[in-house]
């Protein structure tokens, strides 16, 4: 489909939703039942998602509870919503059975004090009794989320519960050709919002002024549901990469890196650095460094085929000893760095050499993940480059567009400073 448009058209197939609701969920329970499961609780929200196509607004997110769903045997999937929420669930949502759509049992992680314990008795009750509907009473039942309450609670009702984020990690790892042209429109906006970035950076402007002007650029895009982060990190703030925004002011020859971290559209998001130059034209020791951390990306992208392990890939990057003088590869935690992208900034593969050489995951058609490397000089400037890929069955497909073969400089007086490049 290659990117074809944003909104659905009689004259036109696009992202085929009804399709890509039922490869979901039909993926979901595949994965439930090769892991022995009866059935599954899910309480983080891209999972929920996933198995009910149901969005969790922003004041709901990471607060497992409010909203949870269940996927029991070969039923269809039942949603617990906050409140009389759901009857809008009902109105929005038809391939929900009404009757699958039920109100939660929350203690909002504790803070219903004193009656956190009541409220887990009745959610547990309700958890059974949607088993029992299903002919899945006694089976194992999967969770992606546990608490202290809810350990004490399972224990008391004999609930045997197990790794239930597992096979929905697997099942989301896998994106057939509709998530596949849901994360092409996410690489394209993405293009859009560095070029905006582009556009607007100057010597003058504060980190947290570009990070605000991305923001509300992306929030214009029709179908944009949530920017988790934009980072901009200009000068000192790029090595180490602190991974933020301040209001530090841009000075005429800073580095400067922006990241789309997270951007959310149709519930599938991003991650996508690119590195500039404010004013002046990078110093040759700025190039040299951008050039080394271009050679360690695309060296780990050639490495990707159906296939192989996150192994080959991540051997292709140097150890944190040999490129920064570290201690341990956890030291250099997500300098070079891949993981998978989806309903979650994480889905699976995730690609470091803190565990990927000795515990290797398989390469599957299918995959979608960005790849990101780094380098720099402490407390003076760093560089950092990401590109976002499709995995197919003959070869690789990247969905980040924006130039990235050097430092983008961004100078209205081009040549002007006798010392540019020194």
């Amino acid at each position: 489909m290659a990117n074809a448009g944003m909104v659905g058209l009689d004259w036109q197939q696009r992202i085929n939703w009804d399709r890509l609701r039922k490869y979901r969920l039909e993926r979901a329970r595949a994965r439930m039942k090769a892991a022995g499961l009866g059935a599954m609780l899910l309480m983080y929200d891209e999972n929920v998602r996933y198995v009910t196509s149901t969005l969790t607004p922003g004041w709901n997110r990471l607060k497992p509870g409010l909203r949870y769903a269940m996927l029991c045997g070969d039923d269809a999937p039942v949603l617990f919503e906050q409140g009389d929420i759901g009857m809008q669930i009902e109105r929005h949502s038809p391939w929900i059975p009404k009757d699958h759509v039920r109100w939660s049992y929350a203690w909002i992680k504790g803070a219903a004090g004193p009656a956190s314990l009541a409220q887990v008795k009745k959610f547990t009750n309700a958890v059974k009794q949607e088993m029992k509907k299903a002919n899945v009473a006694g089976m194992k039942l999967g969770v992606d989320f546990i608490d202290i309450n809810m350990l004490k609670v399972f224990g008391e009702e004999r609930i045997e519960w197990t790794d239930g984020m597992t096979p929905m990690m697997e099942a989301r790892a896998i994106k057939n050709e509709d998530e596949q042209e849901a994360l092409r429109m996410v690489g394209a906006i993405g293009d859009a919002a560095h070029w905006e970035f582009m556009k607007f950076l100057q010597p003058g402007r504060t980190e947290n002024q570009l990070t605000a002007h991305i923001m509300q650029y992306l929030y214009s895009v029709p179908g944009m549901e949530d920017v988790e982060d934009v980072i901009v990190s200009s000068g000192p703030n790029t090595w180490p990469n602190w991974r933020n925004f301040s209001d530090r002011i841009v000075k005429p020859g800073d580095i400067v890196f922006m990241d789309l971290a997270a951007l959310t559209w149709n519930g599938y998001k991003s991650c996508y650095y690119r590195t500039y130059c404010a004013g002046k034209e990078p110093t040759s020791e700025q190039k040299d460094i951008y050039a080394t951390a271009l050679k360690w990306l695309y060296d780990s992208i050639k490495a990707v085929k159906v296939g192989t392990t996150t192994r080959e890939i991540a051997s292709k990057w140097p150890s944190a000893k040999e490129a920064w003088g570290y201690a341990e590869e956890d030291q250099a935690a997500a300098n070079l760095w891949g993981h998978g992208l989806g309903l979650a900034q994480y889905d699976q593969p995730v690609i470091s050499r803190i565990w990927s050489l000795d515990h290797p995951i398989e390469i599957k058609e299918g995959m979608v993940f960005a790849l990101e490397t780094q380098h720099g000089k402490k407390f003076e400037w760093g560089v950092r480059i990401e590109e976002m890929l499709i995995v197919h069955k003959d070869g690789i497909e990247i969905i980040s567009s924006f130039p990235v073969e050097q430092i983008t400089v961004v100078d209205p007086m081009p040549g002007y400073s006798t010392l540019a490049g020194r």
